[in-house]
């Protein structure tokens, strides 16, 4: 069985805000936090038009959620300068 490769990735809100997650097809999520599919973030809701602004391939699922759980702890200025290193 092969496995697809999971996802860390950072939307931007409207007003500015950073949203982190893991998903193994990025694009399909936004798509699912903008309401355009079901299943999107209720932290997500009315604080569109969202921009997928960070996305970084992982191993498995396990080594994005510890990198996704990493991300989560750091400054908003450290994830900018991540994002602006892509």
């Amino acid at each position: 069985m092969t496995t697809s490769p999971w996802f860390l990735y950072m939307i931007r809100t409207a007003a500015g805000q950073l949203y982190t997650g893991i998903s193994t097809d990025p694009v399909r999520r936004l798509r699912q936090h903008n309401g355009e599919l079901r299943g999107g973030a209720k932290a997500l809701r009315g604080k569109g038009p969202l921009q997928l602004v960070y996305q970084l391939a992982m191993a498995d699922r396990a080594t994005a959620s510890k990198a996704e759980y990493q991300l989560k702890q750091l400054s908003k200025a450290a994830k900018e300068q991540r994002i602006s290193e892509q």
